[in-house]
């Protein structure tokens, strides 16, 4: 098993990131299939820079690796993701990273400026840059695939689930309007992605599955071999003839306007993040990682 690791840049802003591994992502092929995993267990795989950028070069090592056909995407722990990092020790939204797009560093900028010029790289730029890799993807969920998370299964080409795994984007508590890669009336029919932005609730599995947005689910114990078996299938087709098949209907998709969604809705989603900050203070509406968590179980409850 090859361990990825992070070496973050030159440090900004006054809060310094303790990371608690320094293996964000494991990286790991068994014949034609990669296997990459989300490594933070402790933090249900919250996603900070160091994991994200991990991320990008797992997913490079894959693309570049002629005998890799397949690529697996799953998470350590309790859960696939419990979304961006918003409070874990390993937080490092201050940190500057050698950069995959091109795009300047976001430490030296300003207000409203600094999140939508980090965003654009760590979150826009690298979620349509992993949608577009020449390989098949599978996203294999288990426990929560929350906010930020569901933008790490929608870029695969497809998801396979645990009956037991749920969906939710609960950000609308903060007054924004989803998460940065909006995929959602792509992902779910109108009038279901309103409700599940506006109420925020979970959505098991199974309902995704009802709606398209899961490929298949099934029992927790059959969810490694469920995966291993589709993309064992997958692989024992021509590699190029995968790749068009995704490009093919990545294009449909596009044309039905996915490309321009995401750009206009990205806007909106910063305009969201400034009116907080004008009147709170605060890019989240005052919320961080404890209040979100506390709010999601108080729902449960009630």
């Amino acid at each position: 098993m090859i361990l990825v690791k992070d070496c973050s840049m030159a440090r900004a802003g006054s809060s310094t990131p303790h990371y608690e591994t320094d293996t964000p992502v494991l990286y790991e092929v068994d014949g034609p299939i990669a296997w990459i995993t989300m490594n933070r267990p402790q933090f249900h795989n919250a996603q900070n820079s160091q994991m994200t950028y991990a991320l990008d070069r797992a997913f490079s090592k894959a693309t570049d690796d002629s005998q890799v056909k397949v690529i697996v995407l799953r998470g350590a722990g309790k859960h696939f993701s419990a979304g961006h990092d918003i409070g874990s020790p390993g937080r490092d939204v201050n940190e500057d990273f050698s950069r995959i797009g091109l795009l300047p560093t976001h430490t030296d900028r300003q207000g409203a400026e600094f999140l939508y010029t980090r965003e654009h790289e760590v979150y826009l730029g690298m979620c349509r840059r992993w949608r577009a890799l020449p390989k098949p993807t599978i996203a294999m969920v288990h426990g929560g695939c929350i906010a930020g998370g569901l933008m790490l299964a929608w870029v695969c080409d497809l998801i396979v689930a645990c009956e037991t795994a749920f969906f939710q984007d609960p950000v609308a508590r903060m007054g924004i309007p989803g998460v940065e890669y909006f995929a959602h009336p792509f992902e779910l029919p109108p009038r279901v992605a309103k409700e599940f932005l506006l109420l925020g609730e979970r959505m098991s599995a199974q309902e995704a599955g009802t709606y398209g947005m899961v490929n298949r689910v099934v029992e927790a114990q059959e969810l490694e071999n469920t995966v291993r078996d589709m993309a064992g299938k997958i692989a024992s087709r021509p590699p190029l003839g995968n790749w068009l098949v995704k490009q093919a209907v990545n294009h449909a998709e596009d044309l039905r306007g996915k490309h321009t969604a995401l750009d206009a809705v990205y806007h909106m989603h910063h305009f969201a993040h400034a009116q907080n900050e004008l009147l709170s203070g605060h890019t989240l509406g005052g919320l961080d990682a404890k209040a979100m968590a506390h709010a999601n179980k108080a729902e449960q409850k009630a």
